[in-house]
């Protein structure tokens, strides 16, 4: 059977960069291509977000769109089965509705949801595509993205869809920058109005960003003034369960 030596060539480094991630020299000997072999590989990968660079820029992954392709396989068979839960737990704790939702391009994809015991609630969201910006589950994949996927992503028209949305790229980078510190962020009202909602990324065994953990509900009792950081944490400890059973090491 005639092969493509290239793509041959590219799924055997990605199929090393999936058991663990390594730089130029390491995959090239795991491999048994010339490092300028593997370099160039790497380049045409991470140009198309299959593999991305760690922060010291010498250490390859598995990048998010590889990551979005394999969730969006069969999502309810795979993340949302090892997710649930850890959903249910954590409706008792806050009890609100608890979401699950994976990128999907530049938009956020609602695969799942929990509800809760109360009476009045909002509506389930699952199946839905909205923009990264406007919704925290968006906010949380979008902060552990490369930098250059970030600008790309900034670069582009943000829509506002109520007078809390934020699309100014200054005010957004740097709410993405403490997101990476808190681990959580909320938004009151920033997509629909009367809805407030909180998130917390997950990730997988290669320590890519995978999906984010959310929960939302009416504005009116959800959160108390004295609970938003107590219930922040606890979505952030959720997500961080979920990204150990994922064979996340944190």
């Amino acid at each position: 059977m005639t092969t493509v030596q290239s793509i041959d060539r590219a799924f055997g480094l990605l199929e090393e960069l999936a058991l663990q991630p390594g730089g130029i020299s390491d995959l090239a000997r795991k491999v048994g291509l010339p490092t300028s072999t593997v370099a160039r590989l790497l380049a045409t990968l991470e140009g198309c977000h299959a593999v991305e660079r760690d922060p010291d820029g010498t250490i390859y992954r598995i990048g998010p769109s590889i990551v979005t392709m394999a969730v969006s396989v069969d999502p309810t068979q795979s993340l949302l089965a090892v997710a649930q839960p850890h959903m249910v737990d954590l409706v008792d704790l806050v009890a609100e509705a608890v979401g699950l939702a994976v990128p999907a391009g530049y938009d956020i994809q609602y695969v799942g949801q929990v509800d809760c015991a109360n009476p009045v609630q909002v509506r389930d969201w699952t199946g839905a595509k909205l923009p990264m910006h406007v919704v925290p589950s968006g906010l949380v994949v979008l902060a552990h993205w490369p930098e250059e996927a970030v600008e790309r992503f900034l670069a582009r028209r943000l829509d506002r869809y109520t007078i809390n949305s934020m699309t100014d790229p200054d005010r957004l980078r740097e709410r993405l920058e403490q997101i990476r510190v808190d681990g959580f962020v909320w938004a009151y009202e920033e997509f629909s109005e009367g809805i407030n909602s909180v998130a917390a990324p997950l990730f997988n065994s290669t320590g890519a960003v995978v999906g984010a953990l959310h929960s939302h509900g009416p504005g009116y009792r959800f959160p108390q003034d004295e609970l938003v950081e107590i219930i922040g944490k606890r979505v952030a400890q959720t997500a961080a369960s979920v990204s150990e059973a994922l064979g996340h090491l944190s």
